[in-house]
């Protein structure tokens, strides 16, 4: 997992605040699972970047990837969550989701062990982001 922080903290390092869009102020923050769903290039990653690079407070318990990073081709979503939980991790963006075979059941998965765990200590605690593109097409 130290290669996935290390491509969000150089990803980080290119994201700025110099403009927002719109939609980040309609954004519930506090939500535990949600899935932000938009056209190839609208902004979606830009505005999950920017909340984590300049709103998130806790930066060291947050981690963004891509579903379809490299790293997927050896290990698998459903360890991402497992490994991020032992780490302390609070906030796990996941981009390009789609892409990754399975991804509903492994998040499932995930998300319950999770939610078995932590019981009713879960309010606030834990938080995962799905950026899903959608495309159009001709008719």
């Amino acid at each position: 997992m130290k290669e996935l922080f290390s491509y969000q903290n150089k990803i980080l390092t290119t994201i700025s605040d110099r403009w927002v869009r719109s939609a980040f102020d309609t954004i519930d923050w506090n939500q535990r699972l949600f899935g932000i769903k938009g056209l190839l290039g609208v902004g979606k990653t830009t505005l999950l970047l920017q909340y984590l690079k300049f709103h998130y407070p806790e930066k060291e318990r947050a981690l963004y990837v891509s579903a379809d990073n490299p790293w997927f081709y050896e290990s698998g979503l459903y360890e991402l969550i497992s490994d991020f939980e032992k780490l302390g991790g609070k906030l796990l963006i996941i981009d390009e989701i789609h892409k990754y075979p399975g991804w509903a059941s492994q998040l499932k998965a995930g998300h319950d062990i999770h939610l078995a765990k932590k019981g009713d200590f879960l309010v606030d605690v834990w938080a995962v982001v799905l950026i899903i593109n959608t495309y159009l097409t001709s008719i």
